[in-house]
């Protein structure tokens, strides 16, 4: 006879027979009071309304690969097709990760029009990068992603403060794009106290990706440090969106994924996150504890 369990039951014996990736909520304490879905947020003044949480697609990414390349082509457009139904219309993409080419299978299915895209431009010549212009790479990702425009592109993994003048060719190519509708907003993805620093003043960055989160892990300053300097950014009227919420994985604890999510949601200076989820049951968990502390 086959014994009858309950979907609580049922999710939590499924993961727990699972790989805990690298994302890592490993914890079997989640939260399944919320059926609902992820609301969307103003960007800062950029003129994008986004959900206030990205399927993020770089856990343990490099080489143009990561877990949820991994996950293989199938299991990445149910994973990502069960994002976009609890409202995570918003994919974080990055040539680094090798997801352009797993997100276009999805937008075969979803409407591209109710869908954020966000990718990153890596500006560093290395191993797994051919030689291109930067526009010719952004040509590269919009055959790859099959879509005539991105919604934001950010220069990626920025590492000192003179990034204005070492990536200038990145910039006006970005610039030159934005001009001609092929992108709708730019800006940086920030490892490096003085690069971020240098963007919350520059006009030319419309978006920030800051590393944030109350652990102190995986930063660029203190807790407090970093808050103080997304409020400048905030008050620039730049979009931020915070990644490293669980500290790169490190923290993943129910409990600390509580403080986490809640920390990132009282902000005022933070507008929406990046999660790099790995499961139909994280995806769940994230999405009803964000719509319970929102």
């Amino acid at each position: 006879m086959i014994k009858k369990i309950n979907r609580r039951q049922f999710l939590q014996r499924s993961f727990a027979g699972a790989a805990v990736l690298g994302s890592g909520v490993a914890n079997l304490s989640y939260d399944y009071r919320s059926t609902g879905v992820i609301d969307r947020v103003k960007l800062g003044s950029t003129g994008l309304t986004v959900p206030r949480i990205a399927l993020g697609t770089g856990s343990r990414g490099g080489g143009r690969a990561s877990n949820q390349t991994r996950l293989g082509m199938e299991a990445f457009v149910k994973l990502a097709r069960h994002a976009y139904d609890r409202g995570l219309k918003f994919y974080d993409m990055a040539d680094l990760y090798g997801s352009h080419q797993y997100v276009r299978e999805v937008l075969k299915q979803v409407p591209r029009e109710e869908t954020i895209l966000l990718t990153k431009i890596w500006t560093t010549q290395t191993n797994w990068l051919e030689e291109q212009t930067p526009g010719e790479m952004i040509d590269r990702f919009r055959a790859e992603c099959r879509t005539d425009y991105f919604d934001i592109v950010l220069l990626h993994c920025l590492l000192n403060g003179r990034w204005q003048e070492e990536k200038k060719d990145f910039i006006d190519a970005l610039s030159k794009a934005k001009q001609d509708g092929i992108i709708k907003t730019v800006g940086v993805s920030c490892h490096n106290w003085d690069a971020m620093k240098v963007a919350v003043e520059d006009p030319w960055v419309d978006v920030i990706l800051a590393r944030i989160n109350p652990f102190h892990n995986h930063m660029d300053g203190t807790p407090p440090d970093v808050m103080g300097l997304l409020e400048t950014a905030r008050r620039n009227g730049k979009g931020v969106i915070g990644m490293k919420i669980f500290g790169n994985g490190d923290n993943t604890s129910a409990e600390e994924r509580e403080k986490s999510l809640s920390f990132a949601l009282k902000s005022q200076d933070i507008h929406c996150m990046t999660l790099g989820l790995e499961s139909d049951v994280q995806i769940d968990d994230a999405v009803s504890r964000v719509i319970r502390l929102a």
